[in-house]
């Protein structure tokens, strides 16, 4: 009776969708799916996609796995907010954009440290440097990396977004438009940029690898408070995944190759400017994305009122991967 009575509490307790512990706390009982994005500027999700092992791991205790594509930072973003994923991924600077607009995300782990962004023309295109973009045509994915590199080049040599005539277009339509001439130039993502630097013959003629932000994973935040457990677990298998990368590049470029339907050139280009020596978020990181926050808003993109600082230290937990071990 004793026993019976064990397992009636226990079944009201999973019934009610929380496990009151002794001290006082509620954990809440494990979610019935943990989705993740994956994206082909985030080459560790692609092996961790490939490999079946989040399904592995979750399927033990009956929880489902689902994978949503992000075709850049704004579209995580998007997911994140709309609670369309629990995890994705974008860059630094992107997820304080995020965070300074009212998303509640946090950014947690480093998937990479990479040059994945640069300005690009077509071959034949006279412009070689930033001062020719003044009243040109730009194509460029607001919200992301490749926008926030682009507003600081311009600042950098004495430009602003003014001075240009922006075309918002997706990462994909961007580099078409580039090259069927629709825009002069381009502020371009790989493995897209690799696409067309090496079919297409396009330059990437303004190259600035410190005003790229690092590679982050975000949670949303509702979701690593109530499932904290879930999280680490998600890390280390990123871990585990980022491992088998950096031990097997010929397999990661055909990972890369086959998801994004590149040739092995184009994937092996975007992994030479792909940096995955890197896994805890932390110090680093937060100098890197207030740099880039302080610089956008005195480019005026955030607004003059807004603590950068404060919205950086919130935006990053060093707790969830601190406790990593690197490969």
């Amino acid at each position: 009776m004793l026993r019976r009575s064990f397992l009636s509490l226990v079944a009201g307790i999973a019934l009610a969708g929380a496990a009151l512990l002794p001290s006082g706390t509620v954990m809440a009982a494990d979610p019935g799916t943990v989705t993740l994005d994956w994206a082909y500027y985030n080459p560790v999700s692609l092996i961790l996609k490939d490999k079946g092992w989040v399904e592995e791991e979750f399927g033990r205790d009956g929880i489902r796995v689902r994978w949503v594509q992000s075709q850049g930072s704004n579209k995580a973003i998007e997911f994140l907010n709309a609670k369309g994923v629990d995890f994705g991924s974008t860059a630094g600077a992107a997820a304080l954009l995020a965070r300074i607009n009212g998303g509640p995300i946090k950014s947690i782990y480093v998937y990479s440290k990479p040059e994945w962004t640069a300005l690009v023309a077509r071959k034949d295109s006279p412009i070689t440097k930033v001062e020719d973009l003044k009243g040109k045509r730009v194509a460029v994915t607001r919200g992301t990396d490749p926008y926030i590199f682009l507003l600081r080049a311009l600042a950098d040599h004495g430009l602003t977004e003014r001075d240009i005539r922006t075309v918002l277009l997706q990462h994909a339509d961007g580099r078409l438009a580039l090259e069927q001439g629709a825009v002069d130039a381009w502020a371009g993502l790989d493995p897209m940029m690799a696409q067309t630097e090496l079919l297409e013959g396009s330059r990437l003629f303004y190259r600035a690898p410190d005003l790229n932000t690092w590679g982050v994973l975000n949670v949303r935040e509702d979701f690593a408070a109530a499932h904290p457990q879930i999280v680490a677990r998600v890390l280390k298998l990123y871990e585990k995944a980022r491992a088998h990368a950096l031990a097997n590049p010929a397999e990661l470029a055909a990972t890369l190759a086959k998801a994004a339907s590149l040739t092995p050139e184009v994937a092996g280009r975007q992994l030479e400017r792909t940096d995955l020596s890197h896994s805890a978020i932390g110090a680093t990181q937060h100098d890197t994305i207030l740099k880039a926050g302080l610089a956008l808003q005195e480019a005026g993109i955030i607004a003059a009122d807004v603590g950068v600082k404060a919205v950086t230290d919130a935006l990053i937990d060093p707790s969830f991967s601190a406790s990593l071990t690197a490969p």
